[in-house]
């Protein structure tokens, strides 16, 4: 599934918001790949900056109260940190396009669902004929009745159709890279499943990429080949999935797998992780979970981990991973 190149390569992002003198450094020196016909997963806690660093790839962070402070992000072989905003139009819906956690709130309440499945249709395909192909998405994303679907408003929908909604928007322009910024979040479990399988189906008929942005491990050991673990704003560990889940290296990738409810045994055991992740505007010195690790020795406080190779395509940043 590998290619010589990848489809996309970020390499050191740093996205910065607030004041140039106390920034908040969202991202900070982030690099990870995904390769064509891929899942790839980016994990992490809540306020880890994996929505910033999703949204960075297209250039979609506001600026301001954002800004890039450095880094390469290139997508076949082009980076689009030196894209102009012309060039970066013809990218976002038509090369990259996203699938977000809460439809209800990215659907424009205004529109008909069509409408807005064939708005992107015509900006990036406007010789062909937007209302078929719109109504031939709805259907292809699992929505009965996608003639009468177009006439109808998102409030109309379900939580689940409104997402299917959305993956037929994303998919209007045949995009080479999905990036789905946790789509099932708002949805029961039952709906979950279903919005999953049917992005695994897509994915095996058009031949995207999918980069997949979630805390839910399950999801993740399901879909993904390979993750990156991330935290307060750094990658710190990433692998092939079934090496990273069964074999974690880092002790917050650990802590994550320790927090995920098993239902072996005579109960059910959750263990949470002690503490926050912390404000980008003050990092701690140092490794940024010592704060937090139970295993944090004088050093973990006073220098940042270097990135080591842990084995065949896999990687870590503790200053202690090989004494695990």
């Amino acid at each position: 599934m590998a290619s010589m190149e990848p489809l996309l390569e970020v390499r050191g992002l740093r996205v910065c918001f607030g004041p140039a003198d106390r920034p908040a450094r969202a991202v900070d020196g982030v690099s990870f790949r995904v390769d064509a016909g891929e899942t790839v997963a980016l994990v992490g806690e809540s306020g880890c900056g994996k929505s910033v660093t999703a949204l960075s790839l297209a250039r979609l962070v506001p600026e301001p109260p954002g800004w890039y402070a450095g880094g390469e992000i290139r997508f076949v072989g082009t980076d689009l940190m030196r894209l102009r905003p012309a060039g970066l139009r013809g990218v976002r819906g038509r090369e990259i396009a996203y699938v977000f956690q809460e439809p209800a709130d990215a659907l424009n309440p205004l529109f008909t669902i069509g409408a807005q499945v064939m708005e992107a249709i015509r900006l990036h395909r406007p010789d062909e004929e937007a209302q078929s192909i719109a109504a031939s998405l709805l259907e292809k994303v699992g929505l009965p009745a996608p003639e009468a679907l177009m006439r109808a408003y998102p409030h109309q929908l379900s939580g689940g159709m409104q997402q299917r909604a959305m993956i037929a928007m994303a998919l209007a322009c045949r995009p080479r890279l999905l990036v789905a910024d946790e789509p099932t979040t708002a949805l029961d479990v039952t709906i979950q499943a279903e919005i999953m399988d049917l992005l695994q189906n897509l994915q095996a008929e058009l031949g995207m990429a999918i980069l997949l942005i979630t805390h839910n491990l399950g999801i993740v050991a399901r879909i993904a080949q390979r993750v990156y673990v991330m935290y307060a704003g750094r990658i710190v560990e990433s692998g092939p999935v079934r090496n990273v889940l069964d074999h974690p290296a880092h002790p917050y990738t650990r802590a994550l797998l320790d927090a995920v409810p098993r239902l072996t045994g005579s109960r059910a055991r959750v263990s949470g992780i002690a503490g926050s992740v912390p404000d980008p505007a003050d990092w701690p010195a140092g490794c940024r979970f010592h704060p937090r690790c139970p295993r944090a020795q004088a050093l973990c406080r006073e220098r940042l981990p270097a990135v080591e190779e842990a084995g065949p395509g896999r990687s870590v940043a503790c200053h202690f991973w090989r004494d695990a």
